[in-house]
């Protein structure tokens, strides 16, 4: 904005009506610090929604066109532990420890206290919204768009199918990728992805220019790896100490009740989502269990 229209603005008194509407905006969203660029779809009263969306190719910069993060999820009776994990840097983590510690003891209650305090990986990719009825001002945007393991295993079954009357597509391409259809479903209280899938291979835009705009647009997924992203070992070992109330290991809860008594930073409303789902996948004889366990063994092996 110029100087001159800032002071037209100021005397037809707009800018005044602008802060107030982000102030409302802000209010409305309870004063969240969420990431606008983060996009999530949305569900109605029955917990089914709809989405069609296309990943983007990489940033400029990068050579992948999705990030990954490891995240520990759990209540104890100081409070909860929300936390990324310094393994997503190839670091030390201390719940990473405790578990190996835990995982050690060979007695299975110590086993079960590592399972429910293991890590959780979420990956980020550049989406552009292509149908989103729920909240249409989405689309035609680039999004950020954070997603787990099942959906991140349609993206590899794609470009890996195991038929061989199935043509493998790079979902990330432009012109040769596919649209992804998002379909939730609530299952056991949880959302589920079991239908979604990939639509036929098509290009996005049928205009380079307009995907050149796109592409201009795309987000660089680094900074959620970036080390000044993540706390040092000392606030996390701080922060888990006060977490277990430790002297002896409490063995903490994944459930998403509160109480007044809870001490800390407490949830959001996405975060307590997030760790529900952390329950249902608990239920379940997952491969991403089995992947837990293996690293356990293997930091027992080290």
């Amino acid at each position: 904005m110029s100087f001159a229209a800032l002071k037209k603005q100021s005397k037809a008194g707009s800018l005044t009506e602008r802060l107030m509407k982000k102030v409302e905006k802000l209010n409305e969203k309870g004063g969240s610090n969420t990431d606008e660029r983060l996009w999530k779809p949305s569900v109605d009263k029955a917990g089914n929604g709809f989405a069609v969306i296309r990943f983007l190719p990489a940033h400029a910069n990068a050579e992948l066109p999705w990030t990954q993060v490891w995240s520990h999820a759990f209540q104890g009776p100081g409070g909860w532990y929300i936390e990324n994990s310094l393994t997503t840097i190839g670091k030390n983590d201390p719940v990473g420890e405790l578990n190996r510690t835990l995982w050690n003891s060979g007695r299975e209650s110590d086993k079960d206290i590592a399972r429910k305090q293991k890590r959780k990986l979420s990956y980020y990719a550049n989406v552009y919204i292509v149908k989103d009825s729920a909240n249409p001002e989405n689309e035609g945007q680039v999004k950020l768009y954070k997603f787990g393991k099942k959906i991140f295993d349609k993206i590899t079954a794609a470009m890996q199918p195991e038929f061989e009357d199935e043509e493998p597509i790079n979902p990330f391409d432009f012109w040769k990728g596919a649209n992804f259809k998002l379909k939730i479903k609530q299952v056991a209280g949880f959302w589920n992805y079991d239908s979604s899938e990939f639509g036929k291979t098509e290009a996005l835009l049928d205009d380079d220019a307009e995907l050149e705009k796109i592409y201009d647009k795309i987000y660089d997924l680094s900074e959620f790896t970036a080390a000044d992203q993540f706390k040092t070992y000392e606030e996390l070992k701080s922060r888990l100490d006060s977490v277990l109330a430790r002297k002896t290991v409490v063995t903490p809860t994944i459930e998403p009740e509160l109480t007044t008594e809870d001490e800390g930073r407490r949830p959001s409303a996405e975060e307590l989502e997030e760790i529900s789902n952390l329950n249902a996948a608990a239920t379940e004889t997952t491969e991403e269990e089995d992947d837990a366990l293996s690293y356990f063994q293997k930091l027992a092996e080290e």
